[in-house]
C-alpha cells in the first residue's frame, strides 16, 4: 500500500491521469456536499453566497464589484445585491479606487471577518460529531490533504494576480 507521503512526494506520471482527474473530482464533490450539509446543520440562512463574497475578499482583497462578481461567481446584479446588503450589515465597506477616482472598491470589514469566522467556526462545531471518531493517522491525513489543496491554492491565486498585475 503507497503512503500519503510517498503519494504526494513523486510527480503524476502520465497514466495516473485518469486517477488523479476521478480523485479531484470527487474532492469537489465531497467538499460541496460536506458545506451543503454543514450549513443545513448550523440552521443559518444566509446565503452561500455571502459567505463566498466574504470569504473572496478577506483571501484576495478590496476588488471592484465586477471583479468581485466575477471571483464569486455570480451576476453583476445580484451582486450589487449583495453588496447593498453587507454594507447595511457592516460587514463590507466601499472605498475609493486608488486606479481611478470615479470607482469603488469593495473591502471587508473587521465585523464582516468576524462574521465569517463565526460562521466558519459553526460549520466546524456542526461537523466535528461526524469526524470524533478519526484514528490520528485518519486525522493527519486529512490534514496533510488540506495543507496540499491549500498550497495548490495560493499558487493559482499568486498566478491570477499576477496575470491581473497586482
Amino acid at each position: 500500500m503507497v503512503s500519503v507521503n510517498e503519494t504526494l512526494s513523486s510527480p503524476t506520471r502520465a497514466a495516473d491521469t485518469a486517477q488523479l482527474r476521478q480523485t479531484l473530482g470527487d474532492l469537489v464533490v465531497a467538499s460541496h456536499r460536506l458545506t451543503r450539509l454543514a450549513a443545513r446543520v448550523t440552521g443559518n440562512t444566509e446565503s452561500p453566497a455571502t459567505w463566498r463574497t466574504l470569504s473572496v475578499l478577506q483571501s484576495a482583497g478590496p476588488m471592484r464589484l465586477g471583479e468581485l462578481a466575477a471571483q464569486s461567481r455570480v451576476s453583476q446584479p445580484t451582486m450589487t445585491k449583495i453588496v447593498r446588503n453587507l454594507v447595511e450589515s457592516e460587514w463590507v465597506k466601499r472605498i475609493a479606487d486608488t486606479d481611478d477616482a470615479r470607482a469603488w472598491q469593495i473591502a471587508i470589514t473587521a465585523r464582516g471577518a468576524e462574521a465569517l469566522q463565526a460562521w466558519r467556526d459553526a460549520l466546524s462545531d456542526a461537523l466535528v460529531p461526524m469526524f470524533a471518531d478519526l484514528t490520528e493517522d485518519e486525522l493527519a491525513a486529512m490534514r496533510c490533504t488540506v495543507e496540499v489543496i491549500a498550497s495548490r491554492a495560493e499558487l493559482s491565486t499568486a498566478a491570477s494576480a499576477a496575470v491581473a498585475g497586482r
